[in-house]
């Protein structure tokens, strides 16, 4: 099959592809082909100068697999993992994926409380987790939950029959961000993951010569099923950092020969602060994503570095839906066309409607959200208002849903709320995203108090309650709240700058 008219942007010159073949394979599938054939060739690294070839990464993932079979983990159980970016974490992840087992990615920054509401919902058999406090946490909440580090401290033990999954079975339950009441998983198989990492493949010309800098967090979509399974499908390499730091990212660029970096626009500015900035003139590919990036950010990285910064598109739900092409125009403020694969429309609305091999089937046990989530002709809603251009080409111009994007994260306004709302001198809260510059948006409330309550004592309040990403950076205390005759928040006054503070 010959791709649609809004893929022929990323597809090289003469390609044909046949969509329903991109999610046809589960992701070992690609990573064997690539063991077998160059397990010499290096594969991921990490900051402490730790490395795995190919071949040592088959062994220690087949090995890892062992030690969680020997324990008792079964093909299509589900695994919380919530730890920072290291070697382990990815070997484990790996493991996990080749036995069959699904993974739940949690933030490491989520409090008890928050990891409470995944394990009820996605009521996993086991956890990975690299804080002590964390362990004794979910070990205090689930009695029968196997509580482990990375490392998987466990006995070595044969190594079963790996691989053998197809790519209708689940992988990754991944929860949308930010939730209240009971959280939604979505549940993505080893197709939808795997049509994402293969359209990237073949729209950013990655290769096994590529090296990526990756200094993303391996528990959402962008670091998880973009970045590390990306590198697997294309049998390239990456670098794991534990944690993004400008002068440790430049550094590791020039060390390691990178080809690529990928980041949220609140790291973008901060890299571009730097005295070293000019080092990401290196790259073949810098990419942006999570967030919106500004069109004056695109144009200041380009006239320091020389970069043009290609925009992508994509969510939890889906993976990766639209990118600038590679060969092609970058155009600031636009996220460019469909990847291979992807049918995009616009509702009238103006509401960003998607359907393609990658996206999900739907959120675990939710019939609810489903019946909402999804068009009566099985398209995607993905929440999020877009507008063509005449030749294809996507610009996000808002989000019919509420949540706010700081840093690249997401944040949903009632779940702050209701922590502001615990503070004894707060009577009403209202939560919106102001634009920044730095982290597309900030969190900022807007409170009825009964005296004027500071910053860092709300975010002290918070504390215990949230994650900090969820923490509110600007406050301003209003005489009331604005509401419709029948009670309801009026939202958008607080973003459009009817509301003034006292």
């Amino acid at each position: 099959m010959t791709s649609a008219p809004g893929w022929a942007v990323h597809l090289p010159a003469g390609t044909r592809l046949d969509p329903a073949g991109l999610a046809a394979h589960a992701l070992p599938e690609a990573w064997a082909r690539h063991w077998r054939s160059a397990p010499e060739r290096p594969a991921l690294g990490d900051a402490t100068g730790g490395s795995l070839c190919w071949g040592e990464l088959e062994a220690a993932s087949a090995r890892a697999a062992g030690r969680l079979h020997r324990a008792g983990l079964r093909s299509g159980e589900r695994v919380l993992v919530s730890a920072a970016s290291s070697l382990a974490l990815a070997v484990a992840h790996l493991a996990c994926l080749r036995l069959g087992l699904v993974i739940v990615p949690a933030n490491p920054a989520y409090r008890a409380a928050e990891l409470g509401l995944l394990l009820a919902d996605a009521r996993p058999r086991a956890a990975i987790v690299d804080d002590a406090e964390r362990a004794v946490s979910l070990r205090a909440q689930g009695s029968e939950l196997l509580v482990l580090t990375p490392t998987l401290e466990l006995a070595d033990g044969p190594v079963p029959a790996l691989d053998r999954i197809g790519p209708e079975a689940p992988a990754l339950l991944a929860y949308t961000s930010g939730t209240t009441g009971r959280p939604k998983g979505a549940l993505l198989s080893h197709g939808n993951l795997h049509a994402t990492a293969e359209a990237l493949r073949i729209a950013w010309r990655w290769t096994p010569e590529d090296r990526l800098v990756h200094a993303l967090p391996l528990f959402h979509m962008h670091g998880l099923g973009v970045a590390l399974h990306g590198t697997l499908q294309a049998g390239a390499s990456a670098l794991l950092l534990p944690r993004f730091d400008p002068g440790d990212v430049l550094d590791a660029l020039e060390r390691s020969a990178a080809t690529l970096f990928f980041g949220v626009p609140t790291m973008l500015h901060r890299l571009l602060d730097h005295p070293r900035a000019g080092a990401l003139a290196r790259l073949r590919l810098l990419v942006s994503g999570s967030a919106a990036l500004s069109a004056d950010l695109h144009e200041r990285i380009a006239a320091r570095t020389g970069q043009l910064v290609l925009e992508r598109y994509g969510m939890t739900e889906t993976g990766m839906l639209v990118s600038n092409p590679v060969a092609g125009p970058r155009r600031p403020g636009a996220v460019g066309f469909p990847l291979p694969g992807v049918e995009l429309r616009l509702a009238a609305s103006g509401e960003i409607e998607v359907r393609g091999p990658n996206v999900f089937g739907g959120y675990l046990d939710r019939p609810d959200a489903n019946a909402e989530a999804f068009t009566a002709d099985a398209w995607f809603r993905t929440g999020d208002l877009g507008e063509l251009a005449a030749d294809g080409c996507l610009r996000i111009v808002g989000r019919a849903k509420e949540l706010v994007i700081s840093g690249g994260y997401n944040v949903h306004p009632r779940e702050v709320e209701e922590a502001l709302l615990s503070h004894p001198a707060v009577r009403e809260a209202a939560v919106v995203g102001t634009p920044s510059a730095e982290w597309g948006e900030v969190v900022t409330a807007y409170l009825v108090s009964e005296r004027d309550v500071t910053l860092p004592e709300l975010r002290a309040h918070c504390a215990e309650r949230l994650a900090a990403y969820k923490h509110p950076r600007i406050v301003h205390r209003v005489a009331a709240l604005p509401r419709n005759a029948l009670g309801k928040l009026q939202r958008h006054r607080l973003c459009d700058g009817s509301v003034l503070p006292d």
